[in-house]
């Protein structure tokens, strides 16, 4: 069975990241290290990886790095497994499916086979053309935020950066009047400052935006913020540092296969933090689309979700 890293070289520390490496493929001539050199690439690599038979395609980069992977192997032949090396400063999905952010722990991980999961990934089409998520899609503030985001401002502030690009974007706080269309055709209207379509858990570096989602069950948790005053938002923005902000007021969560959102202004959707546009979307997930290498669950993810 062959393998194929796809590296990311601008991603994580260069001591951690070259044991990790070395420790991958010392002494095999199964596997094959490939260097992204610049946006899109991954996803040639990786579908060139699958159709040339690769049982395992590992993606060692951040969550931009894996949504790049994720398109090659969304509709590759074969459906080989992914396997998550996080060198970025997210690595959202990696905590999602109980990766390691220590490198060498996720080298074990992989080389151990982990826990072979069949995860759902949601196809997302804007504007005439589709791609494919697996962790969270988020639009109005959130991406108000990400406009604000930089290369430099990811590099320094790091796992910290989505906060002090939201301290950006906060003048500039929009109301946005969405239509939001569910799986049954059921049309609502309402003022939104914030919606989420979640498959994972996290986005931004950790923070739980969709606490109760489940990569694997066939739904998308679709988290809308209403617009309200700043006190209000203030109010919502502190529970969602403490993990519970989806039982705020202002709040609505609902679970669907499909939905379609349209908005005035038009609304700023990221995928896996990479920004889409701002015209009409339409989200829908593809249960079991993708194999991936996982870590054992935790406490936290085996419990059942609170009624």
């Amino acid at each position: 069975m062959q393998t194929r890293i796809i590296l990311n070289p601008a991603a994580g520390s260069a001591g951690k990241k070259v044991q990790a490496l070395q420790a991958l493929t010392e002494g095999r001539t199964d596997v094959r290290i490939l260097e992204s050199r610049e946006r899109g690439h991954a996803r040639l690599l990786a579908a060139e990886a699958a159709a040339d038979g690769c049982d395992l395609v590992i993606a060692a980069g951040g969550d931009g790095t894996i949504h790049e992977v994720v398109q090659g192997l969304a509709t590759a032949p074969g459906r080989p497994r992914l396997g998550v090396l996080p060198f970025g400063t997210g690595n959202d999905l990696a905590r999602t499916l109980c990766i390691p952010d220590d490198p060498a722990q996720a080298v074990a991980l992989i080389e151990g086979g982990g826990v072979e999961r069949e995860v759902d990934l949601f196809r997302v089409e804007s504007a005439g053309e589709v791609r494919y998520g697996i962790n969270v899609a988020a639009g109005g503030f959130s991406g108000q935020v990400d406009e604000v985001l930089t290369d430099e401002m990811k590099a320094t502030w790091g796992p910290l950066a989505y906060v002090r690009g939201a301290l950006g974007a906060l003048p500039d706080l929009t109301a946005y009047d969405t239509r939001i269309a569910w799986d049954d055709g059921e049309l609502e209207r309402v003022q939104a400052l914030n919606i989420v379509i979640a498959n994972g858990k996290t986005c931004g570096g950790g923070t739980r935006v969709a606490p109760a989602a489940d990569i694997s069950d066939g739904l998308l948790d679709v988290v809308i913020v209403r617009y309200g005053s700043l006190l209000d938002l203030a109010k919502v923005a502190a529970r969602l540092l403490a993990g519970d902000y989806t039982e705020s007021d202002g709040v609505d969560v609902r679970r669907a296969r499909r939905v379609r959102v349209a908005s005035r202004p038009g609304m700023w959707f990221n995928v896996d933090g990479e920004l889409i546009g701002n015209q009409p979307v339409s989200f829908e997930v593809v249960p079991g689309a993708l194999r991936v290498i996982a870590g054992p669950p935790t406490q936290t993810e085996t419990a059942p979700a609170a009624a």
